[in-house]
């Protein structure tokens, strides 16, 4: 009796270790948590790890003649824009901006607005003199290609404001990529957590789907009540 009572003490205790071993499963919402934490980091990291990035924006306004209307000004000023990044201007600029016409085309784009006649040149660089060199240097040329051509045209750019070296680059920063980097893995978390019930739906159909065939051919193979009563009558006749 001692060795029985022994052997139950035995075959009981590795069971309440066992059950202290085991871990409590995850909740259901472990992936939002999870998304954010990995946004987060992987936020902070680009804003870390990433080489600031400087821009500087000098602006060049569209000059009507005596005998031209302000729409036409408009318009060229369009089109000036669309040639400030093209090649011959950029050949232009090249000496002034220090860098290679490859690395310039890179560096370099001009916007304007279809209610303005101006034309707004920026120039990105990691250096900030350089960015503010980059679209002096763009803009100048603009200005200079395009006035060649301003008796024809009746309008001639002018440079209204000259880029300056930024204090602050533009790219984002440490915190702010840390911050989109968790609202990205929010969202995706929270966009996991949307897909995963249907998908679940989806395998227990497919498995009710599985295990409800087999169940069909079982019942196909039985033989029916009214077989089964003719086979006795016939039996209790002969």
């Amino acid at each position: 009796m001692a060795d029985t009572a022994d052997q139950k003490k035995s075959d009981h205790r590795p069971e309440k270790k066992g059950s202290r071993r085991r871990l409590l499963p995850p909740p259901a919402w472990w992936p939002l948590p999870a998304c954010a934490l990995l946004g987060l980091a992987a936020g902070g990291a680009y804003g870390v790890l990433k080489t600031p990035e400087y821009a500087a924006t000098s602006y060049v306004v569209a000059v009507p003649g005596d005998t031209t209307e302000p729409a036409t000004a408009l318009g060229f000023a369009q089109a000036y824009a669309r040639i400030a990044t093209s090649s011959s201007t950029l050949a232009y600029a090249q000496p002034r901006a220090g860098v290679s016409a490859r690395e310039l085309r890179t560096q370099v784009r001009a916007e304007t607005s279809p209610e303005s006649p101006m034309i707004a040149i920026t120039g990105t660089s990691t250096s900030p003199a350089e960015a503010a060199d980059i679209a002096n240097a763009v803009a100048d040329a603009l200005s200079l290609s395009s006035n060649q051509a301003a008796k024809n045209t009746g309008v001639q750019l002018l440079l209204f404001n000259q880029a300056v070296a930024p204090t602050e680059p533009a790219s984002p920063s440490a915190p702010l990529g840390a911050a989109v980097g968790l609202c990205a893995g929010g969202l995706l978390g929270g966009l996991w957590l949307l897909a995963r019930p249907a998908r679940g739906r989806r395998r227990e159909r497919a498995a009710g789907a599985a295990a409800g065939a087999p169940v069909v051919e079982e019942y196909a193979t039985l033989p029916a009540q009214g077989d089964h009563a003719e086979t006795k009558e016939k039996e209790s006749v002969r």
